[in-house]
């Protein structure tokens, strides 16, 4: 009797409660923090319907123009310091020379002046970029007349 009581049984199965709260708590986590990993700058993008661009490629480079027309770059490690333009240029340069098919958009605010904007496009254009996009927020489609082709 003494042999049969220490013998343990194997079993056969897999109790999968434990993943499964592993996996509520990190999707949970993931919840929380992704919407803290997009650009930390806060501005109100004008609503347009355009295109989406094309995610395959380099990284773009965003150059963002808040209310107050300050200037962020999303290279350099500092995204939420304003930079003056001579570090706009020499940043973007850099990263132009290295990668010369990289995408360049300009995020703007729809309250900064017009100027400030263009002022922001110029700067990109010095440091080397061909063609400046716009960042937008989607627009109803309702809200703009079909073109006809």
């Amino acid at each position: 009797m003494a042999a049969a009581r220490g013998k343990r049984r194997l079993m056969g199965e897999i109790n999968v409660v434990p993943y499964i709260d592993v996996m509520l708590v990190l999707l949970i986590i993931f919840m929380i923090t992704a919407p803290l990993l997009t650009q930390g700058v806060q501005v109100e993008l004008p609503k347009a319907g355009a295109e989406p661009i094309d995610s395959e490629g380099p990284e773009p480079l965003v150059l963002t123009v808040d209310r107050e027309g300050l200037l962020y770059l999303n290279v350099g490690g500092e995204e939420e310091t304003p930079i003056d333009a001579s570090i706009v240029i020499a940043r973007s340069a850099a990263v132009l020379r290295r990668t010369p098919d990289t995408p360049v958009l300009v995020r703007a605010d729809t309250a900064v002046e017009y100027g400030k904007v263009v002022s922001a496009m110029v700067l990109l254009q010095r440091a080397g970029a061909e063609q400046v996009g716009f960042i937008t927020d989607p627009a109803e489609t309702s809200q703009y007349p079909e073109v006809e082709e």
